[in-house]
């Protein structure tokens, strides 16, 4: 068998993720406060961008003088208008001009009195940790310099939730101490703010908190300390039988007990808060649900006027400038373009989300209907991806309250008449059955299933089950209450 090399040309077509299509990608699947910070990190670095807080007014088309499909186009088109700046403003400006003219300063602001200046106080953004404030406690406490020691490696064992998660016996063999020596620096810790900071357990984290308000000795401490399974478990007349105490004082103390707090290190978590702020407002206005997309708070970016001369570019005097400046334009416009790319498709899905659930929208969850991303993709000739993306971290405010656009899409359950219902309208129905039902007699879930059944709801005990696991709602064992 012969072996030769030999040349051949093959013309193919292939999808190429170029940085311009991933960054369009990037942006559509961003909540809105993240691409608020996106945009305004954009006009911090990038020159040509510059914002305007020009704000085009938007016209409603009349549906009385158009139909409805030309309608929508017309409204789209205004909403959304393509961005004027081509590829040729890039060979419309005087790179000469502009080089000669900018002002390359170092950024430095310099105050003329000293209280211009602001207050460093104010740039101070690091809450303080639960570490740190223990920390402070213990620098602040009268200690040898090994009980010290001994502290702080304590409290770099404390979790977020304030529980000392380590050994006693590691930490004193650290330290080279006896163990008895180690849990008397625990105890003292064990005193500091917040209460109940340094417990082992549930157990001796509540007990903490029990003898600091100065209970000790009392009925609350004696059912922490021997009957906190049977506490769990609601067997109240054992507890009051095996203390020879009425069962109304049992009672009387676990509510004591409930306002104790679990987790004493807490308020002290680093979690951010997360605001959100809703891309599409849902308004009912006479007989029809409008659309509008929320525009507030975000900058209305445009090219930045000086690089839109009308002369032809003269010969630059710095070759790299050019390029770079050149680089930054073509982003900028790639920028601008994504952007409005990205309301207009967020404004197609919720369109097509509203026709879809109108009956929610207008009269409440049970009118919630089965909806897939097929079928919204199928509504705007989009990929099922694409929707995806775009009712990832997005939110509309709607007569029925402020909801993720991912909430409307949910499967569906068979009912006795051959018709489906959403699955969340099934959650909620759950829902209303035990709130109505006898606490002292909780319903099971086959139960359940049968009363869903005498509304015409198909349902197992199983898919019961798991519904009322994922509201967070405790088995019949556990919603029982005997008084």
């Amino acid at each position: 068998m012969a072996i030769e090399m030999r040349q051949q040309m093959k013309l193919s077509q292939q999808l190429v993720m170029t940085p311009q299509l991933q960054q369009a990608i990037k942006l559509l699947q961003l909540s809105r406060l993240e691409l608020q910070d996106i945009v305004r990190q954009e006009l911090e670095e990038n020159p040509v961008l510059d914002e305007t807080a020009e704000i085009e007014e938007i016209k409603e088309p009349d549906p009385l003088e158009i139909n409805e499909k030309e309608a929508e186009e017309k409204q789209e088109g205004e909403l959304f208008k393509e961005v004027k700046a081509g590829e040729d403003t890039l060979h419309e400006m005087d790179w000469a001009t502009y080089l000669d003219s900018y002002n390359f300063s170092s950024g430095e602001h310099y105050y003329d009195d000293e209280d211009d200046r602001p207050s460093y106080e104010n740039l101070l953004t690091k809450k303080a940790t639960l570490v740190d404030h223990l920390m402070w406690q213990l620098n602040m406490t009268r200690l040898s310099e090994q009980e010290l020691a001994i502290g702080a490696e304590i409290i770099g064992n404390i979790d977020d939730d304030g529980y000392f998660r380590a050994s006693l016996s590691d930490i004193a063999l650290g330290c080279g101490v006896d163990e008895t020596f180690a849990e008397s620096v625990l105890k003292k810790i064990q005193e500091f703010d917040p209460i109940g900071v340094g417990g082992r357990d549930l157990r001796e984290c509540l007990l903490l908190q029990v003898r600091q308000l100065g209970m000790s000795g009392s009925i609350i401490e004696s059912l922490l300390s021997d009957y906190l399974k049977e506490l769990e478990t609601r067997k109240y007349r054992l507890i009051a039988k095996a203390l020879g105490i009425d069962v109304e004082e049992v009672l009387a103390a676990t509510k004591i007990i409930a306002s104790l707090d679990p987790k004493p290190g807490r308020q002290f978590g680093q979690d951010d808060v997360h605001y959100i702020s809703p891309d599409i407002f849902v308004y009912k206005v006479g007989d029809e649900l409008v659309v509008v997309l929320n525009d507030e708070g975000m900058p209305n970016i445009r090219i930045n006027p000086l690089y839109l001369g009308d002369s032809k570019s003269a010969a630059s005097t710095d070759q790299k400038a050019e390029e770079y400046i050149s680089d930054k334009m073509r982003s900028a416009l790639w920028l601008i373009k994504s952007i409005h790319q990205r309301q207009r498709t967020i404004y197609k899905v919720a369109k097509s989300i509203v026709k879809f659930q109108r009956e929610f929208l207008e009269k409440g969850i049970e009118y919630l209907k089965p909806l897939v991303l097929r079928d919204i993709a199928e509504d705007i000739g989009m990929h099922e991806s694409t929707i995806s993306r775009v009712t990832t971290n997005k939110y509309m405010q709607t007569p029925q309250g402020l909801l993720e656009m991912k909430f409307f899409f949910n499967s569906g359950i068979s009912t006795l008449e051959g018709d489906a219902i959403a699955s969340e309208s099934v959650k909620n129905k759950i829902k209303e059955i035990l709130d109505t039902e006898d606490q002292r007699k909780p319903l099971s879930d086959q139960r359940i299933a049968e009363i869903l059944s005498t509304h015409n709801i198909t349902i197992a005990r199983r898919t019961v089950t798991k519904y009322r696991e994922m509201m967070k709602i405790g088995s019949s064992s556990e919603r029982k209450r005997l008084f």
